[in-house]
């Protein structure tokens, strides 16, 4: 495999990743959307009230979400990369 066909193998995985995380996001808004609007159509029926549980879905979900996009779009695999070229010149390699 030569270097350009590294590279682009590279940038398709990377576009993966972007692509599965605007996938998720989408899917966390919409679940979200509908977990909210069954609880605010339900909640006093009977009058009985749960206090706004679907709080813990979104910010349990939301977390995981933060994660997704942390680990796509900061902590992507450059920073093995990083490492690397950090420890070759430490040990005066390069």
């Amino acid at each position: 495999m030569n270097k350009i066909e590294k590279i682009d193998e590279k940038l398709y995985k990377e576009a993966e990743e972007r692509v599965s995380f605007k996938q998720h996001l989408r899917t966390y808004a919409v679940i979200n959307l509908l977990i909210w609007l069954f609880w605010f159509f339900t909640r006093g029926i009977n009058g009985n009230y749960d206090g706004y549980w679907p709080i813990y879905a979104t910010l349990g979900w939301g977390f995981g979400v933060l994660m997704h996009y942390l680990n796509v779009y900061k902590y992507n695999g450059n920073a093995i990369e990083r490492e690397v070229e950090k420890l070759k010149r430490e040990r005066g390699l390069k």
